[in-house]
């Protein structure tokens, strides 16, 4: 159980049935009246974000959220199947679980996997990823005046903007949190 009064950034904890994570948190005592928490919650199955007050001395269930470490093998249609790295148990995982930033991971990468009392409710990416740059227009040399920036296609089939610089069979680093070109690798 974990009260109100001890929330932090990052607790889980359940109510009426949800999965809660405390994004943000404020103690606020006013001149009148008791002392209330105010909280920013995000539902952890379906992303929703809540504003909403509670008494410092309620009590929740803690929740815990399973994160592990699994390989990314293959897509099949709708199902995108993970091997566990201790057991080598494939374990399929379908297509409305997995994030938008997931177009930035290969076969062969380490994703976490989020569980809550074994049902799967999501996929983490790599924060940050290598991979090759398959189609863009060519560079032109003193061309970096600006930041200006050309589409480029890669491996997995996402487009990103990257730098004029950046060249056909170059790899480079992105940021999965953001899409964003981070640098030559």
């Amino acid at each position: 159980m974990v009260s109100a009064g001890d929330f932090r950034n990052g607790v889980t904890f359940e109510e009426d049935g949800q999965v809660l994570q405390v994004v943000e948190f404020q103690h606020v005592k006013p001149g009148k009246g008791a002392a209330f928490v105010r909280t920013k919650t995000k539902n952890v199955i379906t992303g929703a974000v809540v504003e909403k007050s509670y008494n410092p001395t309620a009590k929740f269930p803690t929740a815990y959220i399973e994160r592990k470490d699994m390989e990314y093998s293959y897509a099949d249609g709708d199902l995108y199947y993970f091997m566990d790295q201790e057991t080598y148990d494939m374990v399929p995982i379908n297509k409305s679980e997995v994030s938008d930033n997931f177009k930035f991971v290969k076969e062969n990468m380490v994703c976490k996997i989020l569980s809550y009392k074994g049902k799967v409710f999501g996929v983490e990416p790599p924060t940050f990823v290598e991979l090759t740059v398959t189609q863009t227009d060519p560079g032109f040399a003193g061309n970096t005046a600006t930041n200006a920036t050309k589409p480029a296609t890669l491996e997995t089939g996402c487009e990103i903007r990257v730098p004029l610089f950046i060249n056909e069979g170059e790899i480079i680093r992105i940021d999965t949190r953001t899409g964003e070109y981070m640098e030559r690798a």
